[in-house]
């Protein structure tokens, strides 16, 4: 982009449609990409909106089927509906907070699996009933996560919902081959050394012929990475994979460049180096959670170690001091958040997101 190009410029809030579209081939056309961010609930949520807005950036917030069953209570026996309850109650806070912050937020879900494929279903169906009244879905994306299933079965449930949600002005996450390590229930921390760790370019490209013509979708192509943090030499990352599979579709449909919008999985713990090469093969989304639970946990330890007699006693047995300002819930989380709010800063800073949002000011 030269100087004197105009940037454009997207209503604050969460994006849809063809706003949704524009907000990732901006990004990819600038070489920045956005912190996609699992929440489990209100001080999450706000604590990525807040640091969104301080570094002026945009962001994706998402919910995994876990975060979205904490979000709607965890003790609850129906956990089915919980979640999707739960989810469907985060997605209306970000929708009525995220533009009151100022920023830009796309509103997906992660890692759905074949047992999941109702959850998804029954999120589509909110969408459609908001659409019809109020012409907007309630998530911008959805991710489908079928890496486990035999690709064709993989491609053929990516098609029957991408063309429900294409209607909608949704997008379609899917991914191929598996992402390594464990989350939410989600894989195993003894899979470090699968070989699915590396997808085919030729699986990217089986990909893009069978949905590019359907509709708006990402793709989570597996270079080596892992959710979680593990010791350094255990995950080898190979982002010139991601390089491979956007050669090989615009070598054989003349597509402009980097013609897959690609979602970097398992972002927490990578090398720098690493990073910037993802972003330079059109990766426009990090998925980033272990990093951002650590940073949260470690504030509210600090504050508890600073007066832990505030968290055995509400009197001090001693003095007699009370030490309800120190339990109060408030105070604590308070500090988790400012943690989410730190390490967020970082992320924006290695993405390149930060000073780049599109909403207009």
């Amino acid at each position: 982009m030269t100087k004197m190009e105009s940037r454009p410029h997207l209503k604050p809030g969460v994006v849809t449609g063809e706003a949704y579209k524009l907000f990732v081939e901006q990004a990819k056309k600038e070489g920045y990409a956005l912190p996609a961010v699992n929440v489990i609930g209100t001080n999450s949520i706000n604590a990525v909106l807040e640091a969104a807005s301080k570094n002026k950036s945009d962001v994706i917030i998402q919910l995994s089927s876990g975060g979205a069953q904490f979000f709607g209570g965890k003790g609850h026996e129906d956990s089915e509906n919980t979640r999707i309850l739960g989810a469907v109650s985060a997605a209306q806070h970000v929708h009525l907070m995220a533009q009151h912050y100022g920023i830009c937020v796309a509103l997906h879900t992660d890692h759905a699996h074949k047992d999941l494929i109702p959850w998804l279903d029954a999120l589509i169906d909110y969408s459609e009933d908001l659409y019809k009244a109020e012409g907007v879905p309630l998530f911008s994306s959805h991710m489908l996560d079928l890496s486990a299933e035999p690709i064709e079965e993989n491609i053929a449930e990516s098609k029957r919902l991408l063309k429900r949600m294409t209607p909608l002005g949704m997008s379609l996450e899917i991914e191929l081959g598996i992402t390594g390590g464990e989350e939410d229930g989600v894989g195993s921390e003894d899979n470090l050394n699968n070989p699915s760790l590396y997808t085919q370019p030729k699986e990217c490209l089986y990909a893009y012929e069978e949905l590019s013509h359907l509709g708006h979708f990402s793709l989570a192509a597996s270079f080596g990475n892992v959710h979680g943090v593990y010791k350094p030499g255990n995950v080898q990352l190979r982002p010139e994979i991601l390089k491979s599979a956007q050669d090989l579709i615009q070598e054989k449909y003349n597509t402009s460049h980097n013609p897959l919008h690609l979602v970097f999985h398992g972002g927490s713990g990578s090398q720098d180096r690493h990073i910037k090469a993802a972003l330079s093969y059109g990766v426009f989304k990090m998925n980033i959670d272990t990093d951002l639970q650590f940073a949260f946990a470690k504030k509210v330890g600090d504050a508890i170690k600073e007066t832990p007699q505030a968290f055995i006693h509400q009197v001090d047995p001693e003095t007699g001091k009370p030490y309800k300002k120190f339990y109060d819930p408030r105070t604590f989380l308070r500090n988790g958040e400012k943690g989410i709010i730190e390490r967020l800063g970082e992320a924006f800073e290695i993405l390149g997101s930060k000073g780049k949002t599109l909403a207009c000011q």
